[in-house]
């Protein structure tokens, strides 16, 4: 009997062991939890395009045109059998005056043209110098955007009414002492301000249906003379040419349009091809150019 007690008392210990292992896996399941990655309820906004307005230059000259579409930050191409000289004028504009589009680094607007009062010389200049980027309007880009999510004011703390102060006790008025004599003070000496006027630009000659020369810009005369002393220092380059040609073509415009020192203005820009012809070894086009714009000014302002 001793003996068989002895040899079933090994499987009754491991038995109690592996139950006492089970209750407690069990037990240390039932108490622990599963905790997930929590996700945030609001998307991030998206950053919000730069948007550009789409400046009017229908009915200006052309070489008018270039330069206020390439301040506002556009290209432009013409389109159409009608070419682009600077004195063609804007016939159609797209997209449209005061349409707002995205900034895609130089969106492009489309121009069509029509022949000026003046003769097409020169060559034509139908595009931007820098290449363009396609037109998105700003009103589609705002339609795909998804709107934003509308959070709910906080509901506000009702403010517990303070008990009304007593009030203190009114004092007796002391006895005013007599009041001393104002002394007599001196007008403040207000100067002027100094209104800038700005000089008045009589045409050298009236021309039908020709623009009037813009006061905010420098008079033809001083940008002929800023150009002879920027050609000086210049070397040429592609981007020295082109700014050399759209001041050149601005003049010659002005001039024939009747704006005022026109003809002073020519007289240097001649000076001024001569020179280039010597260090750049062109000009010779522009000079004729200039030459031709100086002979009719003259005949219209006898």
């Amino acid at each position: 009997m001793a003996v068989r007690l002895a040899a079933l008392l090994p499987r009754a210990v491991i038995v109690a062991v592996i139950w006492v292992l089970g209750t407690a896996a069990f037990t240390f399941a039932a108490d622990s939890t599963i905790v997930g990655p929590s996700r945030s309820s609001t998307p991030s906004a998206a950053a919000k395009p730069t948007e550009l307005m789409v400046p009017s230059v229908t009915g200006q000259a052309y070489v008018f045109a270039k330069g206020i579409l390439e301040d506002s930050g556009f290209a432009w191409r013409v389109s159409g059998s009608v070419r682009g000289y600077s004195s063609n004028r804007v016939l159609t504009q797209s997209p449209a005056a005061g349409t707002r589009v995205i900034d895609t680094g130089a969106p492009t607007i489309v121009l069509r043209l029509v022949r000026g009062p003046y003769e097409q010389l020169g060559r034509p200049d139908d595009a931007a110098s820098y290449p363009g980027t396609p037109i998105r309007l700003a009103n589609l880009a705002a339609a795909t955007a998804p709107a934003a999510p509308v959070k709910k004011p906080a509901a506000k703390k009702p403010v517990a009414k303070k008990s009304a102060a007593k009030k203190p006790a009114a004092k007796k008025p002391a006895a005013k002492k007599p009041a001393a004599k104002p002394k007599q003070m001196q007008k403040p000496v207000v100067k002027p301000k100094k209104q800038t006027v700005r000089a008045a630009r009589p045409p050298a000659f009236d021309v039908a249906g020709a623009p009037r020369e813009p006061l905010d810009e420098i008079t033809l005369s001083a940008r002929a003379l800023r150009l002879e002393a920027w050609a000086a220092k210049r070397p040429k380059s592609s981007a020295n040419v082109q700014h050399w040609l759209y001041q050149h073509a601005w003049i010659v415009t002005g001039a024939g349009f009747g704006w005022s020192h026109g003809a002073q203005a020519l007289e240097t820009l001649i000076r001024v091809d001569q020179h280039l012809q010597q260090r750049w070894g062109i000009g010779r086009k522009s000079e004729a150019v200039a030459r031709a714009a100086l002979a009719r000014v003259r005949r219209h302002t006898r």
